[in-house]
């Protein structure tokens, strides 16, 4: 008896950013995770002083990544959202330190016009929108008089709300409509086809099995006809598999399992999404990962 592991053949891309050209599909790009915030679910105040969110972005570069992707609010579940004012005190003078230092391209992490606008200004090659034009509209408007790519996210609710439920019934159905009115929604604004790019917002508004049943499924997205980010790292539905609970060994008291100890459940869950069809992925343990994307190419690329 002969077993076929079933792999997703990507389709491949260029997408253009402001200076430069991104081949997607031909190998899998990472996307370095750099939150410049007291609050992210992760690494919450590690990076907010702008000298250490700095020194991070170029280490993050060292360690392999292909894009650098900058945010300075939260859209952890629970998170209170924060003013334009508050937003641009956080990430400007990251992305002007930044200017010209680094050979990768820099994404903006925004639901807002005005702070894409600004990060756009000075240097941002791309905009990552997790409310997918629903939060601010205007921040199509920046992208088409730019000319930069769009990662439109799937979200129910807002951040605040999102695991409060109630989840969809059928994810995959829901993530699928969500996406499409999201591509409507660009399109009408005047965005081209070659500008956008969706992601299916693994941990925003999903329960854990969904999370899950998206990663298993997700060459049913990748058949939309755009490129897709995925992004799982460090995530609560990798701890939930095993209790997100750890042994001690002192006293065999169990304690919660952090974010940063996910490390092995993130490698699996990207692997899975690069062999269901993810372009990009978008982690915090880059050097790590790149291994994980190298072997996974060598897995799609086999065939």
């Amino acid at each position: 008896m002969v077993y076929a592991l079933s792999v997703f053949r990507r389709t491949r891309f260029r997408l253009r950013l402001r200076g430069r050209t991104l081949a997607l599909g031909e190998r899998t790009l990472v996307m370095g995770v750099l939150n410049v915030t007291p609050d992210s679910f992760s690494d919450g105040g590690l990076y907010f002083d702008p000298k250490r969110a700095v020194a991070r972005a170029r280490e993050l570069e060292r360690a392999g990544a292909d894009i650098l992707d900058i945010g300075g609010e939260s859209t952890r579940p629970g998170a209170a959202p924060i003013t334009v004012e508050e937003e641009l005190r956080r990430v400007l003078p990251v992305f002007e330190a930044l200017r010209g230092k680094l050979k990768i391209p820099i994404s903006i992490d925004t639901q807002k016009a005005a702070v894409a606008e600004a990060a756009v200004r000075a240097g941002a090659g791309m905009i990552n929108d997790v409310s997918a034009l629903r939060a601010d509209p205007a921040l199509a408007e920046v992208a088409r008089r730019h000319r930069v790519p769009v990662v439109l996210m799937h979200m129910r609710g807002a951040p605040r709300t999102m695991q409060k439920g109630p989840f969809a019934r059928d994810v995959v159905r829901d993530v699928l409509a969500g996406l499409c009115a999201a591509v409507a929604r660009a399109r009408k604004a005047g965005l081209r086809r070659s500008q956008l790019v969706l992601d299916p917002g693994i941990g925003f508004g999903k329960s854990y099995a969904q999370n899950y049943e998206l990663l298993a499924r997700l060459p049913k997205l990748a058949r939309l006809g755009f490129p897709l980010l995925v992004g799982t790292s460090r995530k609560a539905f990798i701890g939930a598999v095993y209790g997100e609970r750890s042994r001690t060994t002192l006293g065999g008291a169990t304690q919660p399992l952090p974010p940063e100890k996910r490390l092995w459940g993130t490698a699996a869950t990207v692997a899975a999404a690069i062999l269901g069809g993810a372009h990009i992925v978008r982690v915090h343990d880059v050097a790590e990962m790149v291994h994980v994307a190298r072997i996974a190419d060598a897995i799609v690329n086999a065939r």
